[in-house]
């Protein structure tokens, strides 16, 4: 088998795991990936996965990578609040929550990072569409921000929440208080339901 015959089948699936494959190939040589890796045909993401390079030109591709490279996950904490503009910080790294243990993969898409949230806290996200027939698994903006709370407990004072620097307008006018406030409640933290309230407080809007 050549390059040519396996870029046709795979290339459509944008990044996919070795053992796809073997089941299309069960005789294929590993020893091709190495080669195509080190000739710049293909991309390593990490151990058992791989993208084509032409992907790297393609808008919101990475947030696709995190997704599948490392699931059940998706999209959180800081990624998705500058995505939704309710931080002012440029984030390098993606940010993704997930039910694995913690973990960080960097390869030429990026530096992922995983945290580990148990699977009753795996909702509040939406399914959003990418180019190619793709989804992606993108947290909504309250859950984000309680994520956030959660996995990082030091905000736990006026001052380290007004560090959050959280864009005033969006708290004001976009925030959905009352469902912010009903997700919360399915974490069943106390020490989570402090920190929201404090956070309302510091915005007046508690």
């Amino acid at each position: 088998m050549n390059y040519l015959q396996f870029r046709n089948r795979f290339y459509e699936l944008g990044c996919f795991p070795v053992h796809q494959v073997y089941a299309w190939q069960p005789a294929f040589d590993k020893s091709n990936l190495t080669r195509w890796v080190k000739t710049d045909l293909l991309l390593k993401l990490r151990n058992g996965w791989y993208a084509f390079p032409e992907y790297l030109k393609q808008p919101d591709f990475a947030y696709y990578v995190s997704n599948r490279i490392y699931r059940p996950s998706y999209i959180s904490l800081h990624t998705a609040l500058a995505f939704y503009g309710m931080i002012p910080e440029a984030v390098i790294r993606i940010s993704a929550v997930g039910t694995l243990k913690k973990a960080t993969f960097e390869n030429a898409f990026g530096t992922f990072v995983y945290q580990k949230i148990v699977s009753g806290l795996m909702f509040g996200y939406d399914v959003k569409p990418l180019p190619g027939g793709r989804t992606l698994l993108f947290a909504q903006p309250e859950k984000a921000l309680l994520d956030l709370l959660y996995l990082y407990p030091f905000y736990n004072t006026p001052q380290e929440m007004e560090e959050l620097r959280l864009d005033e307008d969006f708290m004001q006018q976009d925030l959905k208080v009352e469902q912010f406030g009903e997700y919360a409640g399915r974490f069943q933290s106390k020490a989570l339901s402090k920190r929201v309230k404090l956070l309302l407080k510091v915005h007046g809007l508690y």
